[in-house]
């Protein structure tokens, strides 16, 4: 093996299972601090990687420069030029596999990940349902590296580390909501990020419940942070923000390295089985998750994460889904919508107040 070993990382989507990546790299690099990282993903999470030693960021582009079969060969020989000395495919799709297969061609190993498929099957059957935790999906990126050669042990913990501070203007739009110049030092409330909404329905709180969580929470007297995505869920968030003065909307106002900062000053986060959990774990917070179709023993629970701090119903169809995309065959969507909201409530004021060190 070359002197200096330069492994080629492959996570094109989704933001949630990116943002997973990032710990875990942390990691390899500080146990092998003389080895160089080369990630390729979409653009919009390179901010994800930011910090991390000796690892560089390729930008994937899906849409144009990499489209199709004639983009892929392109992309290849893009990262061909980096030198290469193994791959490890964290995505293992159809792009992965043609990458990893044009790299085996000229003799670089390549390692994919294991997705337990079979073991998901048998967690989210509706008969002879095998309810039994599987291995964590940061623990299965950390196995690509040890099949590569490069053995660790990932720590999966959250980290005590100062908050970091946005820009000038996320800054304007918190101290606007709290009406006062110290919108960072000196905060006089406990801060909570709310990410209530996910790609599929099936992991979404109903959101007039999530609103009436949102304004018990706010009329307790902490301020909460409403992160989303679309123009549908700034519209939600904007109608919450317009019931209480406690409650502020950053949707569509920041952009994501933005977030991630915001994020790093909250005391704690309330997210779905979704991309806010993971993003809160890339900034060391707390999270109390909300489970439906979905369920932890899945392996999706955020790095560092406890299970104890996930909210949910123990019944007999759950899990149902492993990602969330298959409708309730029950068809009364029972798991999310026979959760109390003081349920949901009171996990994280416990959370707010019985935090052990972080």
């Amino acid at each position: 093996m070359p002197e200096t070993p330069k492994i080629l990382v492959i996570r094109f989507s989704a933001m949630g299972d990116v943002a997973m990546t990032a710990p875990i790299l942390k990691e390899f690099t500080q146990n092998y601090p003389d080895a160089e990282v080369l990630v390729v993903s979409r653009s919009l999470f390179k901010p994800f990687f930011s910090g991390i030693k000796n690892l560089s960021f390729h930008a994937f582009d899906p849409k144009q420069t990499h489209k199709g079969f004639a983009g892929l060969l392109k992309l290849f020989k893009e990262l061909k030029a980096h030198k290469i000395t193994a791959v490890a495919d964290l995505h293992s799709n159809l792009r992965s596999k043609v990458l990893t297969t044009l790299f085996f061609l000229i003799g670089i190993k390549s390692v994919s990940v294991d997705k337990g498929r079979k073991e998901k099957k048998e967690l989210t059957r509706k008969t002879n349902k095998i309810l039994s935790p599987l291995e964590l999906t940061v623990q299965r990126y950390a196995d690509v590296f040890k099949k590569l050669g490069f053995p660790f042990t990932i720590k999966n913990t959250l980290q005590i580390i100062p908050a970091e501070t946005p820009n000038t203007e996320t800054l304007a739009i918190i101290s606007e909501a709290l009406k006062s110049e110290s919108s960072i030092t000196g905060k006089t409330q406990k801060w909570i990020g709310v990410s209530p909404f996910a790609q599929h329905l099936q992991k979404v709180y109903p959101l007039h419940k999530m609103e009436a969580v949102v304004l018990s929470l706010a009329t307790s007297g902490h301020r909460l942070f409403i992160f989303g995505g679309s123009a549908e869920e700034q519209e939600i968030a904007e109608g919450w923000g317009a019931k209480h003065e406690n409650i502020t909307s950053v949707v569509r106002k920041i952009k994501l390295d933005e977030e991630l900062k915001l994020i790093s000053n909250l005391d704690v986060m309330l997210s779905m089985d979704s991309s806010g959990m993971h993003l809160a774990s890339l900034m060391n917070i707390p999270v109390v998750s909300v489970w439906g179709a979905t369920h932890p023993y899945a392996g999706f629970l955020g790095y560092g994460q406890s299970i104890n701090d996930a909210v949910q119903l123990d019944l007999y169809c759950r899990p149902c889904s492993v990602y969330g995309n298959v409708p309730c065959y029950r068809g009364d969507f029972a798991c999310m919508n026979n959760l109390a909201e003081s349920i949901v409530v009171d996990k994280v004021l416990y959370k707010l107040n019985n935090q052990k060190g972080i």
